[in-house]
């Protein structure tokens, strides 16, 4: 009898994950999903690796932007995008586009389709035993009335998000989480061709005191949103700011679709227990400062997908949980570890206030900045420093601190004491 990986989750780690594990004949390899059609709250950005990366098809990408613009507290606007190649672009997708794709591109694979919501999973009594995991479900394409079903697998990977059932069966702590809010915003095409390659991105504590605000060109909508950790019950009056923000530039545009969910702010304190595993959002894998999470998803999922065929050696052995430590997290943790905490640094420095977002966006106006910004985000690395440049840097940002300052209003202040209290 084969041995069973279920993954559940039908994101990009998921379907990243099953697509990996379905090409092994030796794994029968299942993918439970509870709403094939979900359309995730998501800016929609990729990094321009991830296209080739990925073998991602052209009609996956709904725009290309080759130029931004960052706008500060005060409105003061800085165009960035000048580094930029011509080939080189930041990809915007919807999410329900991309996911299906690369969800059907597992199934064409191999991998047993669920369309189900995982109620519950019972996992092995000790840590160390042979036993199946069981997977209770109730499926989702049967109507109301479907009797609750369950599977016996042997090796699970959770990439079923922020609430992840996974996380909750393997004990695997809690993690901050921001809330995301975006509107999709039918605008005129008059409008629509402002967007054609550009992103706006807002800072300021009206939109957000701890993130950023949006504008994200779609293919025939415009993606308005804002997100939050530390004052999750302003997000919508963070909304009506990004909106009010962008003023003209969306004014009589339709709302048709409105979307929230969480996303995680840091790592989950355990991210693998005996025979299952956590990737994507379930894991923590969204960078602070930026919000991104599509590409490390999909990267996650596939990592571990490949550690479990690598450990399971066609199908005669069963993975270990010192196995998949060393084959899927510590490689997983060496490729990007730098980056989160850099990331996170950033945040915490140019975050904070006013008077530092004024100053963060002084500094993209530097060409170095710009680059190294594009080439990490494009290309999933951290570019090798320039001292001179660097030295450039340092000096400039104290003067942007300085500038910034002098021209920032004071943020206002909120209570959020219950939520503040339970912060990680």
């Amino acid at each position: 009898m084969k041995y069973r990986v279920a993954v559940v989750g039908g994101g990009p780690s998921g379907a990243c994950a099953a697509e990996i594990c379905a090409q092994e004949p030796n794994i029968e390899t299942y993918i439970i999903e509870r709403k094939f059609d979900n359309a995730k709250p998501c800016g929609g950005a990729i990094p321009l690796c991830m296209v080739d990366e990925f073998d991602l098809p052209a009609d996956i990408i709904d725009r290309k932007v080759r130029k931004m613009k960052m706008i500060s507290p005060s409105n003061r606007e800085v165009d960035i995008g000048k580094t930029l190649k011509e080939d080189e672009y930041i990809g915007m997708c919807r999410r329900e586009v991309m996911d299906g794709y690369l969800r059907d591109r597992a199934v064409e694979y191999g991998a047993i389709p669920i369309n189900a919501l995982v109620t519950k999973i019972d996992t092995p009594a000790d840590s160390d035993s042979q036993g199946r995991y069981t997977i209770h479900y109730s499926r989702n394409d049967l109507g109301r009335k479907a009797p609750e079903e369950s599977l016996d697998v042997d090796v699970i990977i959770g990439a079923d998000g922020a609430n992840s059932r996974v996380a909750k069966a393997i004990d695997a702590g809690e993690y901050n989480f921001a809330i995301a809010f975006q509107e999709r915003i039918k605008i005129d095409d008059e409008k629509m061709a402002f967007y054609d390659e550009l992103a706006e991105m807002y800072v300021g504590d009206d939109v957000s005191p701890d993130f950023y605000g949006w504008v994200f060109p779609k293919y025939d909508h415009v993606g308005v949103g804002t997100g939050t950790v530390i004052n999750r019950p302003g997000i919508k009056m963070y909304q009506d700011a990004i909106r009010e923000r962008a003023g003209d530039k969306i004014a009589g545009g339709k709302i048709i679709k409105v979307e929230a969910h969480p996303i995680p702010e840091h790592y989950r304190p355990r991210r693998v227990k005996n025979r299952a595993m956590l990737v994507g959002d379930a894991a923590g894998y969204v960078t602070k400062c930026s919000g991104e999470g599509i590409y490390f998803a999909a990267k996650s999922g596939r990592m571990a997908a490949e550690a479990v065929v690598k450990l399971m050696k066609g199908g005669t052995v069963l993975p270990t949980e010192e196995g998949i430590t060393a084959e899927y997290i510590k490689p997983y943790d060496g490729l990007y570890g730098p980056t989160y905490t850099v990331l996170d640094i950033l945040q915490k420095v140019f975050y904070t206030n006013n008077a530092a977002r004024e100053a963060f966006v002084d500094m993209c106006q530097s060409e170095y900045v710009q680059d190294v910004t594009f080439q990490s985000y494009l290309y999933k690395r951290l570019v090798t420093p320039n001292p001179v440049e660097d030295i450039k840097l340092l000096f400039g940002t104290v003067g942007s601190l300085l500038r910034g300052r002098a021209i920032a209003t004071p943020d206002k202040p909120f209570s959020n004491p219950v939520e503040s209290l339970k912060r990680l």
